[in-house]
């Protein structure tokens, strides 16, 4: 994930795996399985991420639960989209892409955008 940190990336892989909220404790406790990191720094990369825009953060008794504002395939999503943005001639960046990619991941854009331009052969 473009532009995070070792750790954001992690607590973001935490609730996208988790699939819900969570409290600093619960992700310090996940996150503790392969580290060992404090509650305080857990805390602050979470707000990190809510300023950010890829956290929400909700009130819970006396403490906040965080949640990914958006699905793991909707953050790469906007991944790739922002990539190709800034390019300002898409198509060699397509063609590229097109070639790059596992051939089941081809056949599974080609069914896609077939599917959603509902033709079946070139233009």
């Amino acid at each position: 994930m473009a532009n995070l940190g070792s750790l954001e990336r992690a607590i973001m892989n935490v609730l996208w795996d988790a699939g819900r909220a969570m409290r600093v404790r619960e992700l310090l406790e996940r996150l503790n399985e392969e580290r060992d990191l404090a509650y305080t720094t857990v805390q602050t990369v979470a707000e990190r991420l809510v300023k950010k825009g890829l956290l929400v953060r909700t009130p819970s008794r006396n403490a906040f639960r965080y949640a990914a504002a958006r699905s793991r395939a909707e953050h790469v999503t906007h991944l790739m989209l922002e990539a190709l943005a800034v390019s300002t001639d898409r198509l060699p960046v397509l063609t590229r892409f097109a070639q790059s990619v596992e051939e089941e991941d081809a056949l599974a854009l080609l069914d896609e955008l077939t599917r959603r331009t509902g033709r079946r052969g070139g233009r």
